[in-house]
């Protein structure tokens, strides 16, 4: 399942916003970056609603798996293992996460990278 279309974060001005102005979290396998929400950007989008809202990416760089289907794979376990704890009766604080992968390190550790994505997020706040 994919992340809703509200949540996800959108073009290359967000993503040189996010690596300028984000804290960095470093995990063993993943590399979580967190920024506070900038929706002037958004604007260029033509995105007017929600531009205050949590928002989200995942990154799975060539690094990880020369096949597409094996990155796609790692980016939809994340995304779905990311809305089945994210609940919006938490007033979560409006800010773009940008989620990414070490190299090499989804090899049969699916139920490692899963422990370590919920607890990165746990130990940053952003789900209670």
């Amino acid at each position: 399942m994919a992340l809703p279309k509200q949540m996800r974060l959108k073009g290359h001005r967000t993503f040189k916003y996010i690596h300028k102005n984000s804290k960095k979290y470093y995990g063993k396998l993943i590399d979580f970056k967190i920024a506070k929400s900038c929706p002037q950007i958004l604007i260029s989008h033509k995105i007017y609603n929600f531009t205050n809202n949590f928002k989200l990416a995942i990154t799975v760089s060539k690094k990880v798996s020369k096949k597409s289907v094996v990155r796609n794979k790692i980016r939809r376990i994340l995304q779905e293992n990311f809305i089945k704890n994210f609940k919006k009766e938490y007033n979560h604080i409006p800010c773009w996460v940008l989620v990414n992968l070490k190299k090499s390190s989804f090899c049969n550790y699916e139920t490692e990278l899963l422990k370590e994505f919920q607890t990165l997020f746990f130990k940053i706040g952003l789900l209670k």
